[in-house]
């Protein structure tokens, strides 16, 4: 067996609420109670407002999809992070397993329609081309649970929706079918937003096992632009592997307020407009580590914009839907 799953701390023995988009029986709401297993879990309708609910003290902390090993990077998150001053404090990953709920009493083959996010449905395209129903409708909604509340308070015959097994036992509909993503490898990380950032030092509070805070292996999450020129990642990059730190992940998104600039031609390229971007990095080392914060210092000899998002537990993946 492996090491006890690392509960994330809290400063207050009261119960934490944690924002989350979506309804209950969401996948968000799932790796809110697995990140803080106490928590009261606060459904918010898009992710800007989980953000807001955080910064306005009705919630202490979100809990967000960052990325999915199927779809990708969840942009919109990403934006969310520059566009706000909340700080990264925890990981967690969750395996997606869905489930196709409908009425009880329905059959598979009654089935006109089924919705879900539009990246359920896509998970389990080939679960529902694999039906043979010419006729079935997809229909993308903006929550799996969302499809699954509509179907039971319409009480919507010939409906499914593509959700988790405790959205069908919220909403009191029957699970069809069980584990229909067309890969099973379909993890989500997850990340836990506050408005403080978290050191060391605050890792053994209310709701962390934690026994030995100085030898817990810790993530950095930071983000960063460039000038212009050859080789300029490569030496941002370069601080890092020079001091042994370990980059898990890169990331660049074009820049919201100045996404282009203008470049002169060189070695017989044209010049003219190309995006400016930001990276986002996440490291194997804490801000309290001496390497990391040479690396950073490094960093900023090149970098005319550098932010930490913040530093957290490095949680390996070991949740279930």
């Amino acid at each position: 067996a492996g090491p006890a799953p690392h509960h994330m701390a809290m400063a207050s023995a009261a119960a934490p609420r944690v924002a989350y988009q979506g309804m209950p029986g969401a996948y968000s709401e799932r790796a809110a109670q697995l990140a803080y297993p106490d928590c009261v879990p606060t459904p918010c309708d898009q992710f800007e407002g989980a953000f807001a609910s955080v910064e306005q003290w009705t919630a202490d902390r979100a809990v967000l999809p960052l990325e999915n090993s199927l779809g990708g990077s969840i942009h919109r998150n990403y934006d969310l992070l520059m566009q706000h001053r909340l700080h990264i404090v925890g990981e967690v990953s969750l395996k997606v397993h869905h489930c196709l709920l409908a009425l009880p009493g329905t059959k598979i083959e009654d089935l006109n329609r089924v919705a879900s996010h539009p990246q359920a449905l896509a998970q389990c395209e080939g679960y529902l081309d694999g039906l043979g129903n010419k006729d079935l409708k997809r229909e993308a909604v903006f929550d799996t649970a969302g499809a699954a509340a509509d179907i039971a308070e319409r009480n919507l015959e010939g409906s499914a929706a593509i959700a988790s097994r405790h959205a069908a036992e919220i909403y009191g509909l029957e699970i069809l079918a069980e584990g229909i993503q067309d890969d099973p490898s379909n993890v989500t990380r997850f990340m836990a937003l506050s408005r403080d950032p978290l050191t060391r030092d605050t890792l053994g509070g209310a709701g962390s096992d934690d026994t030995s805070n100085a030898t817990v292996a810790m993530k950095t999450s930071l983000v960063f632009s460039l000038d212009e020129g050859p080789g300029m990642l490569f030496k941002a990059l370069s601080v890092f592997a020079l001091r042994d730190i370990d980059m898990t992940k890169i990331e660049s998104r074009p820049l919201r307020t100045n996404p282009l600039r203008e470049v002169d031609g060189v070695q017989g390229v044209p010049g003219g407009s190309r995006f400016n971007y930001l990276f986002y990095v996440d490291i194997l080392a804490g801000m309290d580590e001496e390497a990391a914060q040479n690396a950073l210092r490094h960093l900023q000899e090149i970098s005319p914009f550098l932010r930490v998002l913040g530093s957290y537990p490095a949680q390996p993946f070991r949740a279930q839907a």
